[in-house]
């Protein structure tokens, strides 16, 4: 039988002093943060709720998954990619380079160790951020700065479809879909027509499924490249020369040149430029992969908005119904930060900074973010390098002045 001390010990919450920041999240953006920590001289401790660096990349994509960009403009600070990697790599390249990048910076991530809540603590200016690990265990970290690193994709969006609950087969997020080889034969509705939407309609069509994907909204689709030159690379080059609005009025002539007109394939544009609307809705435009070719032929049919499901069938808005076996909803993902970050000043409810771009990686109080601008991993890398030169140049204007803040609490918690 326990003791009651022993009792008290086992309920009570572990604390622990970190004498550097916190990061929440081993995706690339908080590794990279922590990659320049490490070359700043400043410790940390790096946590993430998964078993393993960048679970989404791991765990939540599917088989076919390369890069839509040019390596290059994925890559982390102060680290390329091997040269015998291709220009788009794949899935586990990506993976295996985000491993090597942890191992050469000696990055060791707390891993299956959840943050449950994380607070600044006016009376003594720290941080207070509560995990609970995977043997239910409860941590409490200490610290002068916070880094959220936890993403614009941490939690999946599942929209409310009348009648989804009543349609009997097998339904599923984008992030549990693998492969198409299980689908052979089989009529699937794939629910958004985005990147993930518009690849997994393709994963299936070469894998003999019958795909139907839905087309609720207008779409911007690029080729991924242009007259050999990827087209990002393209468009970052003529942004250098030329105003936003112009840029996309290229683009979109281009498009045309090389696309054709796609909107009577079903895929209406936006009114707005497919670089005006990243930068002011978030809204990536689709780079072409091979999926439009299968919609020209029919392989992958293009369908309205959803009325409503019923058993093993769907009801679209323009009354079209459709026999289904399965639904593949790729609607996409959502930030997790106001589950679990108390604070509203800096973060708004959609947990995304309130600040835009390029303001949104410093709050008050040692409260910092990352990975949250909507312009890839180039857009976290520039960021991680910011955050790291200022949490570095306060811990070095610290050792200089010789003060080292300890909070009265100190010597009854572990430090780290």
């Amino acid at each position: 039988m326990l003791s009651f001390s022993d009792q008290y010990k086992s309920c009570s919450p572990r604390c622990v002093w970190v004498n550097g920041p916190v990061i929440v999240g081993a995706g690339p953006s908080g590794l990279a943060v922590a990659a320049g920590l490490k070359e700043e001289g400043v410790p940390f401790v790096i946590l993430d709720r998964a078993d393993c660096i960048a679970s989404l990349w791991q765990k939540r994509t599917y088989d076919r998954l390369k890069l839509h960009l040019p390596k290059q403009f994925c890559q982390l600070p102060k680290f390329p990619f091997p040269e015998d990697y291709p220009e788009y790599p794949s899935k586990k390249q990506f993976v295996d380079y985000l491993e090597s990048y942890a191992a050469s910076f000696d990055i060791n991530p707390q891993f299956n160790e959840s943050v449950e809540s994380a607070k600044y603590d006016e009376s003594c200016c720290l941080w207070r951020v509560k995990t609970v690990t995977g043997d239910g265990g409860e941590v409490e970290y200490i610290c002068q700065w916070l880094v959220v690193a936890t993403g614009e994709n941490a939690e999946r969006l599942v929209p409310e479809i009348e009648g989804l609950n009543e349609f009997g087969g097998e339904v599923i997020h984008a992030c549990d879909y693998k492969s198409g080889e299980s689908y052979r034969g089989k009529k699937v509705l794939v629910v958004g027509c985005g990147n993930s939407g518009m690849e997994i309609s393709l994963d299936l069509c070469n894998h003999e499924a019958k795909p139907a994907m839905v087309v609720r909204n207008s779409v911007h689709v690029l080729p991924r490249e242009m007259f050999g030159k990827s087209t990002f690379e393209l468009a970052m080059f003529l942004l250098k020369w030329l105003p936003l609005w112009l840029v996309d009025k290229v683009l979109l002539v281009l498009t045309w040149m090389i696309l054709g007109d796609i909107e009577r394939f079903g895929l209406k544009r936006p009114s707005v430029g497919p670089l005006e609307l990243k930068n002011s809705r978030g809204k990536t435009p689709v780079l072409d992969i091979g999926a439009l070719e299968k919609i020209r032929s029919g392989d992958i049919q293009v369908v309205p908005g959803i009325k409503t499901f019923s058993c093993a069938q769907v009801e679209l808005v323009n009354g079209e119904k459709l026999e289904l076996d399965s639904v593949v909803l790729a609607t996409g993902y959502c930030s997790n930060v106001p589950y679990w970050l108390q604070e509203t000043e800096f973060f708004s409810k959609n947990g995304f900074p309130k600040a835009p771009f390029p303001n949104s990686w410093k709050g008050k109080s040692g409260l910092y973010a990352v990975g949250f601008t909507r312009r890839g991993i180039s857009g976290s890398s520039a960021d991680a390098l910011k955050i790291a030169q200022d949490i570095g140049n306060v811990w070095k204007d610290d050792l200089k002045k010789k003060k080292q803040k300890v909070p009265t609490h100190r010597r009854c918690i572990s430090t780290f």
